[in-house]
């Protein structure tokens, strides 16, 4: 059980104080700006408070990254801004009796958004730092996501930590692919950016772009639905390679319950194909070599070691090698 992860996931919803004190090692006036925002909790908190923030407002339960009740989208003026304009969804749900595609709608983490620092002045390095820190915030959106997908929690603790280690890339990827369906040749990585071939070439990512795309192309054949879309996913986290499983029986028994929730779906709204819940189970194995892909991706950047990358990511991607 790797350390991160593990101190990550047991505490992630144990309950804090609200009583919050920061202490300044210099003298309570540290430069506070977007490059330096971390080098001093306590002059950023007091900064904070000057401009309005209420103390009563701070989650010390919050995951970093993770899910917020307001957002909007980050707005850029730069050379390169085309790769950070913002695209909509307008999705239409459709009613279903099926309680855990239901359940799987109602816990879908919503808009995540891209925040480039444009402090960096090779647009390359801005792409690969912009793009590790958004997966690294989908990786911990994931973690707190997984906890909600029905019967995954009564897992034991490694089994649930196995299946994360195991599928998370997978996770990753088919929100990816769901993202990018509306547009053309390009990766929405967040709903604000976006990832042309020319784009990806430049910076080392044009294989990965390759297969993403094919990915992409399958899914948009088949004319995927959000709910398709909710319960792939948590079928992509129960379908697991991993080999630390201790009750193959218990995550056996979650397979059958998601795709027996698939099935109902299908028969509810995709009545006029009795064979689509099989033809989208079969997507699997390609999500699967386009998630280890991306992880082989990522190595190599890890390898070149021009992008910092955060300490979980990097346990996560061992984990996968």
């Amino acid at each position: 059980m790797q350390l991160a992860l593990g101190i990550l996931y047991t505490t992630a919803t144990r309950p804090q104080p609200c009583n919050i004190e920061y202490s300044c090692p210099v003298v309570n006036d540290c430069e506070i700006t977007k490059r330096r925002r971390k080098s001093c909790q306590a002059c950023r908190f007091h900064k904070c408070l000057k401009v309005g923030m209420m103390k009563e407002g701070v989650r010390l339960d919050r995951v970093r990254g993770g899910r917020q009740k307001y957002r909007r989208p980050v707005e850029v003026e730069a050379p390169d801004a085309c790769s950070y304009h913002t695209i909509h969804h307008s999705f239409i749900g459709k009613k279903t009796t099926n309680k855990v595609v239901s359940h799987l709608i109602l816990v879908e983490p919503g808009e995540v958004f891209a925040s480039p620092d444009l402090d960096l002045p090779d647009s390359n390095l801005r792409t690969l730092t912009t793009l590790c820190e958004l997966m690294n915030r989908e990786l911990l959106i994931t973690i707190g996501w997984a906890k909600h997908v029905p019967g995954f929690s009564v897992l034991s603790l490694v089994d649930q930590m196995g299946l994360l280690q195991s599928a998370w890339m997978e996770v990753l990827v088919l929100g990816i692919v769901y993202r990018s369906l509306q547009i053309n040749d390009e990766l929405a990585v967040a709903e604000n950016f976006l990832l042309g071939r020319e784009q990806c070439r430049s910076s080392g990512l044009l294989n990965l772009h390759s297969v993403l795309l094919q990915l992409i192309r399958k899914y948009r054949k088949t004319k995927l639905d959000k709910e398709e879309f909710v319960t792939l996913k948590a079928m992509a986290l129960a379908n697991s390679d991993s080999s630390s499983i201790e009750n193959a029986e218990s995550v056996l028994s979650l397979q059958d319950r998601l795709h027996e929730a698939l099935q109902d779906y299908e028969r509810e709204h995709h009545a006029e194909d009795p064979h689509r819940s099989g033809k989208l189970l079969m997507t699997l194995p390609l999500l699967r070599q386009t998630a280890n892909e991306a992880v082989r991706t990522f190595c190599q950047i890890r390898l070149e070691g021009r992008i910092p990358m955060h300490k979980l990511f990097l346990e996560m991607l061992e984990a996968k090698m």
